[in-house]
């Protein structure tokens, strides 16, 4: 049997927002090994569902089993596993300069501007710049303020949509309503 390649999976959990939940799932990861690279939550679409986005890299096989695992717990209503191409995604990601380098080195506003960064705030000591795009976008960007003594820097977690026309757990849902009409 050839093994499998890994690659960057994206997984989608739909759920409600209870205590707990985050810690069923990352002891999930962890039971696998799989190290997760980036989580990220909030309410979505559908009222009284909260959106949980994790990324990792491992391969199809074990992604399907991770899915059918979250599925089990009982706050979990679905889960989903993308890859890239299949979503719309960014992550933000700020980073903290000194002003006074920022100043006196005529190229940072030229490296903000090529990068379609925009700077959030300023002040005597620090200023703050925000990039949103992919991960490898918010890395070169990193890299290039980098010499001008980056004193904080913080990217956030994946956030995606389906490139579907539908939202797949409400139509899970609308599916189930019809199963088990309440009485």
């Amino acid at each position: 049997m050839m093994d499998q390649q890994e690659q960057l999976y994206t997984i989608s959990v739909f759920s409600e927002n209870h205590v707990g939940l985050l810690t069923q799932l990352s002891n999930i990861f962890t039971r696998r090994c799989i190290n997760i690279d980036s989580i990220c939550a909030s309410a979505c679409s559908t009222p009284n569902v909260h959106k949980i986005v994790i990324t990792c890299h491992s391969t199809q096989s074990m992604m399907d089993k991770v899915i059918k695992q979250i599925e089990k717990r009982i706050d979990v209503i679905r889960a989903f596993c993308y890859v890239d191409s299949e979503l719309v995604y960014q992550e933000v990601a700020l980073y903290k300069i000194s002003t006074s380098r920022m100043l006196s080195e005529n190229h940072v506003e030229q490296i903000i501007r090529d990068y379609g960064a925009r700077i959030l705030e300023i002040t005597p000591d620090y200023t703050v710049i925000e990039k949103t795009g992919h991960n490898d976008e918010t890395d070169a960007l990193f890299s290039q303020l980098k010499r001008y003594d980056i004193k904080q820097f913080m990217r956030s977690g994946r956030v995606a949509v389906t490139r579907s026309p539908i939202e797949h757990v409400d139509e899970y849902l609308a599916r189930r309503e019809l199963q088990n009409p309440k009485s």
